[in-house]
């Protein structure tokens, strides 16, 4: 990305406060489905300092119309932003196209899907302000909780993957020659900025190939130990599971992708032979195929363990649609065959009618919390259950 494009965008983002939220609900799409994933939003937008100040939501059969809303709410909506509701055609939508959103009162509208190039324009003409959709907020998030070198290149990888096709609808670059091509025309700046983002690309790629070679050989120095892996939905408690079971001082936050690399550390108090515990990126719905594609190596760790400790947040109404989340993303990583512990997390937080019929749907599970030791305890007595199957016992006759 062009360094005078970055510098506008964040400075934008800089000024950016306050959000109105807006979604589409189908037919066959639950009620509380649409609400539970715009309460996900919400939290998003909230971990980037974005309030939200109000959400649209409209029942309709399609999301791929050309303004994604239908024509009498996209004007409701532009009541709110102070747009003009119409999206230019001819002559006026290319001048529209070339001119900035004005954004009011740092007001900016974020949609509750990813949505195409022409529709993320449609609708910033009609409104008058900067529009995002779902996929580049949670880009947004993962940028700014990045801190391993390689986690910074998986998010910068998939950004440029989302931003690629839109960089045509950026009005800063216009359609002037910029030199470079055959004879007397040269490239358009269009046409050069997708260059340097394709060039960009290919670096980031192979310096984490180089990246996933070094990881690969730290994985295979640990070839022989037992390995566990933390999974599970994010803002779940691994992180706080992953204290209790190790001792280390891995950060616990309450809010959405508060770590997003990948920890290993031995389990406290040791035993032998030794366990290692991963504490692996959180899953989120809908999460953007570029981010699952690109956190492939992170998520290896769950993919080559023994064992996985699937950490759930029992304590929310939505945690069965939320174990499906995670399921399917292990399924993706070529995770699924592995033998899986469900900890139904938070348990303190319920009602003892509500750990019992708990306790009787998933009789397997662990009902516990992060924060009572004894649980933790029970936790590490299970996992030690688990490998001692493994092991094999030999009598050796030493002449």
């Amino acid at each position: 990305m062009p360094a005078s494009k970055r510098s506008d965008r964040e400075s934008r983002n800089s000024t950016v406060c306050k959000a109105i939220v807006i979604a589409v609900q189908p037919p066959e799409a639950a009620e509380a489905e649409v609400h539970r994933s715009l309460s996900e939003l919400k939290q998003l937008l909230l971990g980037l300092d974005i309030t939200v100040i109000a959400e649209v939501i409209q029942k309709r059969s399609v999301r791929s119309s050309p303004t994604y809303l239908g024509e009498g709410k996209l004007r409701e909506l532009a009541a709110l932003t102070g747009g003009t509701g119409d999206v230019p055609r001819g002559p006026d939508a290319r001048r529209a196209d070339r001119a900035a959103p004005q954004t009011a009162d740092s007001l900016v509208v974020v949609a509750d899907d990813e949505l195409s190039p022409g529709q993320l324009r449609n609708l910033q003409a009609a409104l008058g302000v900067d529009v995002l959709d779902r996929t580049a907020v949670i880009l947004r998030v993962f940028e700014s909780r990045a801190r391993t070198r390689e986690a910074k290149l998986e998010i910068e990888l998939a950004r440029l993957e989302y931003e690629l096709p839109r960089i045509r609808d950026d009005h800063a670059l216009g359609d002037r020659e910029g030199g470079g091509g055959r004879a007397s025309r040269g490239h358009t700046n269009v046409e050069l900025a997708k260059q340097r983002a394709r060039e960009r690309m290919a670096a980031a790629r192979r310096e984490l190939e180089q990246l996933k070679t070094n990881a690969s050989q730290r994985r295979l120095a640990r070839a022989d130990s037992f390995r566990v892996a933390l999974v599970g939905y994010t803002n779940a408690g691994k992180s706080s599971i992953m204290r209790q079971l190790t001792g280390s001082e891995v950060l616990v936050e309450d809010r959405l992708f508060a770590t997003l690399g990948t920890t290993v550390r031995q389990l406290s108090p040791p035993v032998t032979p030794a366990v290692l515990v991963a504490h692996t990126v959180g899953f989120l719905h809908r999460l953007p195929h570029a981010l699952v594609a690109s956190f492939h190596s992170t998520l290896s760790e769950a993919r080559e363990a023994w064992l996985l400790l699937q950490v759930v947040d029992a304590a929310d109404p939505a945690f069965r649609s939320q174990i499906r989340v995670t399921e399917q993303v292990l399924a993706d990583v070529g995770a699924a065959e592995t033998p899986m512990l469900l900890l139904l997390n938070k348990a303190d937080r319920l009602g003892r009618e509500e750990r019992d019929a708990l306790a009787s749907e998933y009789p397997d599970a662990l009902l516990m919390s992060a924060l009572e030791r004894q649980d933790g305890d029970a936790l590490r007595e299970r996992i030690k259950a688990f490998f001692a199957q493994h092991l094999i016992e030999h009598t050796v006759s030493i002449p």
